[in-house]
């Protein structure tokens, strides 16, 4: 059985990146970039008028010889000395142009202008804010909208990003239902919802989410059948008449990094790998249980996976806990640090009240730092 950080420690460091792949930029938000980007275009592409106004050049008065908008169309013949043109915000700017006055600092007549030039030309010259060549995505970064858009503003139509990882969920129990409150019996699914969370938060999606009957058959041709670079398995991972994953990884010839973490609650949660490279992790089937171990393995690899970095946070946390000799104890807590009393690893009432899971080592006094997990 691992230490709770060492588990921790396995997930996050030992896979690799997914290899990358060229995507349209604005689908990458969201995704790693893998490679860094270089501007193709400056911003501006050319000299903009950044005011509604007239574009002069020389001393006034100006006389008037056109008007240029927005679009397309080039800027227009060279400006004299001694003339203008009406111009709108984000229009090419003549060449000879000194600056724009703005509607509000000049007077028209007719076809003459007068006005006060100030201290600003209200001119965005070209490349004034991205030249050409320059790096608008640096590798490692995670791609936001904003991003995307400045990137696209720079002409850069493709990046290449690392491939999100894909996930396949598998929810076992026979006492499990899908839909609908649970009968005598039954229990409701609540990993479905939880680790599409988890995912999405670390850079993966679920691609394929199924119920499997407690049947060792069913759950080897599901996880067979798994096409997906990480394959969830909830429950089945104790050592009970019903928990057939290690049978079925073993006839598998997986490899365990993680086989039981030393953890209160969650401890029989577990980390392999398949021949093939997919990744199989297994989270105990009581709600509270398997969300610790989704964010104590399964958040971490997918943030590898992805080339996302994954960094605990640490805070002073007060309060009192049933502490674990030789473990840790995993505690529901406010933004705050406060712990919320009564949890068992059946339930997620409480942790639906909190803002992080607390990692309380058997040494941690209250008001000490303790390692910090968001829930989702």
């Amino acid at each position: 059985m691992q230490s709770w950080h060492a588990a921790y420690a396995i997930a996050r460091d030992t896979p690799a990146p997914l290899p990358a792949e060229p995507t349209p930029t604005a689908g990458a938000v969201g995704r790693v970039a893998a490679a860094p980007a270089r501007a193709r275009s400056a911003v501006p592409a050319f000299d903009t008028a950044a005011m509604d106004g007239y574009a002069i050049a020389g001393p006034g008065p100006w006389t008037l010889s056109g008007r240029i908008l927005a679009g397309p169309a080039a800027g227009g013949p060279a400006l004299a000395a001694g003339t203008a043109v009406e111009i709108a915000t984000g229009a090419v700017v003549p060449a000879g142009a000194e600056a724009v006055l703005p509607y509000e600092c000049a007077h028209r007549r007719g076809q003459t202008v007068t006005g006060a030039v100030g201290p600003r030309d209200h001119i965005r010259r070209a490349g004034a804010d991205v030249p050409a060549g320059d790096l608008v995505v640096p590798a490692g970064r995670v791609v936001t909208a904003t991003g995307a858009a400045a990137a696209l503003q720079a002409g850069v139509e493709q990046l290449w990003t690392v491939r999100p990882p894909s996930v396949t969920l598998l929810v076992t129990g026979d006492e499990v239902v899908t839909a609908g409150p649970p009968g005598p019996g039954q229990v409701r699914d609540v990993f479905t919802g939880l680790v599409e969370a988890v995912g999405s938060r670390a850079g993966g999606h679920v691609r394929d989410a199924r119920h499997v009957p407690d049947r060792p058959d069913r759950l080897r041709t599901c996880l067979d059948a798994a096409t997906t670079d990480v394959v969830v398995v909830t429950g089945a991972s104790s050592a009970g008449a019903a928990d057939h994953l290690h049978t079925v990884l073993g006839t598998r010839d997986a490899t365990w990094h993680v086989c039981g973490v030393a953890c209160r609650p969650g401890h029989p949660q577990g980390l392999a790998t398949l021949p093939d490279g997919r990744w199989v992790v297994s989270l105990p089937g009581n709600p509270y249980a398997g969300l610790v171990a989704a964010l104590t393995l399964l958040e971490p690899l997918l943030r590898a996976l992805a080339g996302r970095p994954a960094e605990l946070l640490r805070m002073p946390v007060t309060g009192t806990a049933r502490l674990v000799p030789d473990g840790v104890r995993i505690a529901p807590a406010r933004h705050d640090g406060t712990i919320l009393p009564g949890t068992g690893s059946g339930s997620l009432h409480v942790a639906a009240s909190a803002d992080v899971l607390v990692v309380l080592p058997s040494a941690w006094t209250s008001g000490a730092e303790a390692d910090v997990l968001v829930v989702p």
